[in-house]
């Protein structure tokens, strides 16, 4: 008996302990009904979520909780059948407090027997509102980002499965790619990729690596639904659930071929400005180097027909001297190109037929070529007149196929072609004439094509070139105006061609009368001492008596003594003026007095008018002889 009351006391205590907790809990509505509904006890988190005090509350039925609406449709009662038939009823909806406000509650009705009878219900409510609104909140968010991603057209956002198979699609995606949601959605992203990256296993690389570092960047081309390509910018994330495990992928594209384009357009713009200021610095130290040069050669060349005098018929002096005289060509030849490269050549451009010019030197070209190599020549039909140099262009033509016979050792085909283009890239806008030489030989490394326009630059043995060939042909075709280029690939060949302005043909002027002097007195105007020397010797040899002086100022005193016949003169001397200035200042003061200049390069005499005669150094003896005669007619 006493065990029996120990145990009595210890369940009644159970219960006790247990009313209590029930009746603590204040997050949750706890209440008991009885089989038809009515309320029997009454819990604190009841009266906080419903209002209701106990008193108030017990006795009733448990329906008035519901909105009239819902109670009209018996919605209290079916809850209760449903707990009394499945043992448990759960659901969601609104639910009235004591004040009338509603509010959401999420309501579970759970059945209570006691020896198979049914007792009553024990029913949970739990005021769910604010985190129902959490989800309204989150929903409408989720929503928002949905539109807003939807209606991005700048960039393609989509997803991806694990697999890398599309699930879903936004309007950029549309406008990019060219796919609408229907015909892409369920399709591998590998599509996008090039024939020859899917075989290289480019998409699947990407998700994996996308997976080991958790994202995935790269830019290059990819196709669109109509076969075109469009360089794009890609970045591919991971996308893990709060467990790690991977869902899928989020996959970003932007097409920026435009980018890519100005980028590309930028680098070049930099690698021909710093192309141009490399030839330009290289111009100034070659044009400095030649004039030295040139002034240095003259007074070897003026000595040489001297020295011819002094060894009579001696054979072994003659062929000396015959050695001195053919190195000072080679020498000005040499200075020549390089003031040519630099653009600092005294030329003189005239109107020219090409196809007149070109076929002029075919003789000599077929001559160099030798029998291996097979010339041929393609000239459209109504070729544009250009205005460049003769002599210089057909140098340049003579340097340009030299260079190809020489990148095919083992024979081939150079062909030269000319036809009229019209240029307009942004840079150069115009008619111009094209001159192409193409040939079949090993073709330029990449490495080097930069440098064949160099001075001095040659892939060629030792002894087998100057590498001022192709500096020659750049310097020609700037000074004319006009630009070259050189497209080369390995195997193959090279093409290199020439774009001069379209010029016009001009009526030869008639030549006008002069006087003629057999003989008189020259004023020679030179400031190298050495040079003067030597154009001295070459003067008194073609009969004339000379007066040297070394600046423009003595020479016009010299001029005002009278007794003067022809003024030779050099272009760049020291003091305030210079050849070409001494040379108006004589046509104004002494109209009658012929004048000839001479130099080895000026700036000057590029403004140089028609009417002064331009001798270039250095000269020999029957050069100068040429040009007094003409000169003077």
């Amino acid at each position: 008996m006493a065990r029996n009351g120990t145990q009595q006391r210890g369940v009644f205590e159970s219960e006790r302990r247990f009313r209590l907790l029930v009746e603590g809990v204040v997050d949750y509505a706890i209440c008991m009904l009885d089989p038809n509904g009515i309320v029997t006890n009454w819990n604190a988190g009841a009266k906080r979520i419903k209002g209701y005090e106990a008193a108030e509350v017990i006795g009733r039925h448990f329906g008035m909780f519901y909105l009239p609406e819902d109670r009209e449709a018996g919605m209290p009662a079916r809850s209760l059948a449903a707990a009394r038939e499945n043992g448990k009823f759960e659901a969601e909806g609104w639910l009235l407090r004591k004040d009338g406000t509603k509010f959401l509650a999420s309501d579970v009705i759970d059945a209570i027997y006691e020896d198979g009878q049914l007792v009553g219900f024990a029913k949970i409510t739990r005021d769910i509102t604010e985190r129902n609104k959490a989800a309204d909140a989150l929903k409408e968010s989720e929503r928002h980002f949905r539109l807003l991603v939807n209606g991005v057209t700048d960039y393609a956002l989509y997803m991806l499965d694990p697999n890398g198979i599309v699930t879903n699609w936004n309007a950029g995606g549309l406008r990019i790619k060219g796919y609408s949601p229907e015909e892409i959605i369920g399709q591998h992203f590998s599509r996008f990729y090039s024939p020859a990256d899917q075989a290289a296993g480019r998409p699947a690389r990407a998700l994996q690596l996308a997976v080991e570092n958790g994202r995935y960047e790269e830019e290059g081309w990819r196709v669109r639904k109509d076969g075109t390509f469009f360089w794009a910018s890609v970045v591919i994330d991971p996308i893990r659930d709060d467990d790690n495990k991977l869902l899928g992928f989020a996959k970003i594209t932007r097409d920026i071929s435009e980018r890519r384009e100005a980028q590309l357009n930028l680098e070049k713009i930099q690698r021909q400005l710093a192309e141009s200021q490399k030839l330009d610095a290289l111009g100034q130290l070659t044009g400095g180097v030649a004039h030295d040069f040139n002034n240095l050669l003259m007074v070897i060349t003026g000595h040489v027909h001297m020295l011819k005098k002094i060894a009579g018929n001696d054979a072994k002096s003659l062929r000396a001297i015959q050695a001195i005289e053919t190195a000072t060509q080679r020498g000005a030849s040499l200075t020549r190109q390089l003031l040519t490269f630099a653009r600092r050549q005294s030329v003189n451009p005239q109107p020219i037929d090409l196809r007149d010019s070109i076929h002029s030197v075919r003789e000599v070209l077929d001559t160099g070529l030798g029998s291996a190599v097979q010339l041929r020549i393609n000239l459209d039909d109504g070729i544009w007149p250009v205005m460049v140099d003769p002599a210089e262009l057909e140098t340049a033509l003579v340097n340009l196929i030299i260079n190809a016979r020489d990148a095919m050792p083992d024979g081939g085909s150079v062909s030269v072609r000319a036809s009229n283009v019209h240029i307009d890239n942004g840079t150069r806008k115009g008619d111009h004439v094209a001159i192409e030489v193409k040939d079949t030989g090993v073709g330029i490394p990449p490495d080097i094509m930069g440098k064949v326009f160099d001075p001095f630059f040659t892939t060629k043995p030792i002894g087998k070139g100057t590498g001022l060939g192709l500096s020659q042909v750049h310097g020609f075709a700037h000074q004319a105006g006009g630009t070259v280029a050189v497209a080369s690939e390995l195997g193959k060949g090279t093409t290199f061609t020439v774009c001069l302005p379209r010029g016009q043909l001009g009526i030869a002027p008639a030549e006008a009368e002069t006087r003629s002097i057999a003989s008189g007195t020259v004023l020679l105007v030179e400031d190298n001492p050495d040079v003067a020397t030597a154009s001295a010797d070459l003067l008194e040899q073609l009969g004339y008596s000379v007066r040297w002086v070394s600046d423009a100022e003595a020479a016009l005193k010299e001029l005002d003594r009278d007794g003067i016949d022809l003024v030779f003169t050099d272009i760049v001397m020291p003091g305030k003026t210079d050849g070409l200035g001494l040379a108006r200042a004589i046509k104004q003061k002494h109209p009658g007095v012929p004048i000839l200049l001479a130099t080895g390069y000026s700036e000057a005499a590029r403004n140089a008018p028609a009417d002064f005669s331009i001798l270039r150094k250095p000269f020999r003896l029957h050069e100068l002889s040429r040009a007094l005669s003409e000169l003077c007619r």
